[in-house]
């Protein structure tokens, strides 16, 4: 993939959150900065024929903080604030309109800070409000495909693995993917000016976003910890290592880092993906996963080019293997974000090595599970963790894959599949 991004993609979070406007008084869509929450807001409020105010705009902000009840009052709904966080008085001003008229769709707001992160909005909004993640654009939506791998897996795995038919895809086209990532303004641009762009991305979210949330001592460090974190993307989370690693003449301490862990999530740099199923051996480990928000983003923090990632090296090998499973994970979970239904995400690994890189379970109890492989072919060990957990689970494991980067897709064994990794994106 060695085109740049041309035009502005139709989202597929649109039509999650027009639904969501149907049921919900009020609306947060939450996102890394630049990932399109202005760009959706725009578009859906242009189809509910309603005004953004832009509070990153000095003036609309200056009007806003002078009287919020007034523009909260507005007649036409729902009354869109973007960067809402940069007004205060805006939430106070929703709240006493909510007190007076509680019913669907009167405030959507955007914001680059997780929800739970603003202490102000669950102070102001307890449970009167829904959030929409807004992820990077998925491969489907950069090709302009309406995937639906997700759904038509969890409805039948087997029906998906006979119709998926074979892969071109190469390897060099997989690393390119991964190294480009999901960001809409890194995918308009050339390779170095993507960096660029990367770099000034991840400079602003740990100067502007996290100064706005918390004062923080040696927060130059900041920068130092998250390459280190970028460094166990796909990995089962150390924050100790990631500790002493970040400044070993003087090592920052656990609690420090902690913290800070979770201010860069709350900026969605980073997200801990949380062990699944510890109650159904006793050797499955309860230590949450690691994965940088986007694996664009992660190539960049740990500076792996597409031609470092192509050389057959030990290293060079394992770097891709974590990074593809990053990039991997998040295109099933940015698919799920679509989907009704979901009781929960995690991954599954045992003391002995059997695992499972991301389980989905269902409302109802069922489960679906997937591993994902840098290899040209799938052999059986590979299935050792999907045989394990359909042993555990019984009638409830609906089916299991081996995402991989060869060919074929087949059926290994009951309701355990092999299916190329592009198949997520396929039409």
């Amino acid at each position: 993939m060695t085109e740049t991004l041309s035009s502005i993609v139709p989202r597929r979070a649109l039509d999650v959150l027009l639904a969501r406007l149907r049921d919900e008084p009020v609306v947060v869509l939450e996102g890394p900065r630049t990932v399109g929450k202005t760009q959706l807001m725009h578009t859906a409020a242009a189809q509910l024929g309603v005004e953004v105010f832009d509070l990153d705009d000095p003036a609309a902000r200056d009007a806003v903080r002078a009287d919020p009840g007034l523009f909260a009052s507005a007649e036409e709904r729902p009354v869109c604030f973007d960067e809402y966080q940069r007004a205060a008085g805006v939430l106070s001003a929703i709240k006493a309109e909510l007190n007076h008229e509680l019913r669907p769709g009167r405030f959507l707001l955007a914001g680059s800070a997780r929800h739970d992160a603003v202490p102000e909005l669950a102070d102001a909004l307890t449970g009167r409000y829904h959030t929409v993640r807004v992820y990077p654009l998925s491969q489907g939506e950069i090709s302009g495909v309406r995937e639906n791998f997700v759904g038509a897996f969890l409805a039948d795995s087997a029906a998906v693995t006979a119709g998926a038919g074979s892969s071109q895809t190469t390897r060099a086209e997989y690393i390119d993917r991964v190294v480009a990532g999901g960001f809409p303004i890194a995918l308009s641009r050339t390779p170095p000016a993507r960096n660029r762009w990367f770099d000034d991305m991840i400079r602003a979210s740990l100067e502007r976003d996290l100064r706005e949330l918390a004062k923080l001592r040696q927060a130059a460090l900041l920068p130092n910890l998250l390459e280190r974190l970028a460094a166990q993307t796909a990995q089962v989370l150390n924050v100790s290592r990631a500790a002493r690693e970040t400044s070993p003449r003087s090592p920052i301490d656990e609690k420090t880092a902690e913290s800070w862990l979770r201010l860069l999530e709350a900026v969605f740099l980073v997200d801990r993906l949380p062990a699944w199923g510890t109650t159904l051996r006793a050797r499955a480990i309860s230590s949450p996963k690691i994965h940088v928000v986007d694996s664009g983003v992660a190539a960049r923090l740990l500076r792996l080019t597409p031609q470092k990632l192509a050389k057959l090296n030990p290293t060079s090998l394992t770097e891709f293997g974590h990074l593809l499973e990053t990039f991997a994970v998040w295109e099933l979970r940015k698919q799920l974000s679509w989907i009704d239904g979901v009781a929960g995400i995690g991954h599954w690994r045992t003391s002995d090595g059997d695992e499972a890189d991301l389980v989905i379970e269902l409302d109802d109890g069922d489960v679906v599970a997937f591993e994902i492989s840098a290899g040209s072919s799938v052999p059986g060990a590979k299935f050792s963790g999907l045989k394990q957990l359909r042993a555990s689970l019984g009638d409830s494991f609906r089916g299991g894959a081996v995402l991989y980067l060869g060919r074929r897709s087949y059926s290994y064994d009951d309701r355990l599949h092999a299916l190329p990794l592009d198949r997520l994106w396929a039409s």
